[in-house]
């Protein structure tokens, strides 16, 4: 199973900026997906999950509003849609799937994971 973040980058606060994952050899249409963030000196933390069909999606409070998580089962990606960044979503973001779970928050539930991409927002 790979799981390939990108997208990531430096941009100043109010900008916007998609995250995208290519997934492969899991049954992505049957994995809930998720992206996570970590921060420097913090630890990791849930941003948003989406369910198989994408009918169904979870944020984290400090992103609601402001990230839009939406995937596209034929293509096996999964993307993170950031507007109106604050220099507090500065931390490298972590795409990752739970097969077989319709949409989980916690980390433990999520089984594969990609590399990361880095984002840095500038106050």
């Amino acid at each position: 199973v790979q799981l390939q973040a990108s997208g990531g980058g430096l941009v100043q606060a109010g900008d916007s900026l998609r995250l995208s994952c290519a997934a492969s050899g899991l049954t992505f249409s049957m994995s809930g997906m998720g992206w996570f963030r970590q921060a420097p000196g913090k630890e990791r933390e849930f941003v948003a999950g989406i369910s198989w069909t994408g009918g169904r999606t979870l944020y984290a409070k400090v992103v609601n509003g402001r990230f839009t998580i939406s995937r596209d089962n034929a293509k096996n990606t999964v993307s993170l849609q950031m507007n109106s960044l604050k220099a507090e979503d500065t931390a490298v973001y972590y795409c990752a799937a739970a097969p077989g779970r319709v949409v989980v928050t916690t980390e433990r539930e999520y089984i594969y994971w990609g590399q990361g991409t880095l984002v840095t927002v500038s106050s």
